[in-house]
């Protein structure tokens, strides 16, 4: 089983989870939102501004994931995007994916009102 935590408070982030649940029924995936699940992610040394900023989640193995590496976890799961997995997981594509994420939700972190953290 893999734990996905993400962003329940994001409107986008709620959209994209549900869309995913949808295709994961009969998966092993499950979905945790982060404002409900800190001390776990903290029992794993992400703070929840550190949960915030990117998606995370905790594989098969048990170890922490994040980033692109957590969208590959997912769509590997999902009988019609373990193709995308496969193409995300080519050397220079997740290079570059990695920098475009990475752009993005540096970008959605800055946007989003309860992103704010005092």
């Amino acid at each position: 089983m893999i734990n996905v935590f993400y962003d329940d408070r994001c409107p986008l982030c709620r959209r994209e989870i549900e869309y995913y649940k949808k295709l994961s029924a009969l998966t092993k995936i499950k979905w945790s939102g982060i404002s409900e699940n800190i001390p776990t992610l903290e029992k794993y040394g992400i703070s929840y501004t550190e949960s915030l900023k990117v998606l995370h989640a905790i594989n098969e193995d048990n170890q922490m994931v994040y980033g692109v590496d957590t969208f590959i976890l997912i769509w590997r799961q999902l009988p019609k995007w373990k193709w995308l997995a496969k193409f995300v997981e080519l050397p220079l594509i997740y290079q570059l994916s990695k920098g475009i994420y990475r752009v993005f939700a540096k970008w959605r972190f800055k946007n989003l009102d309860h992103c704010t953290i005092e």
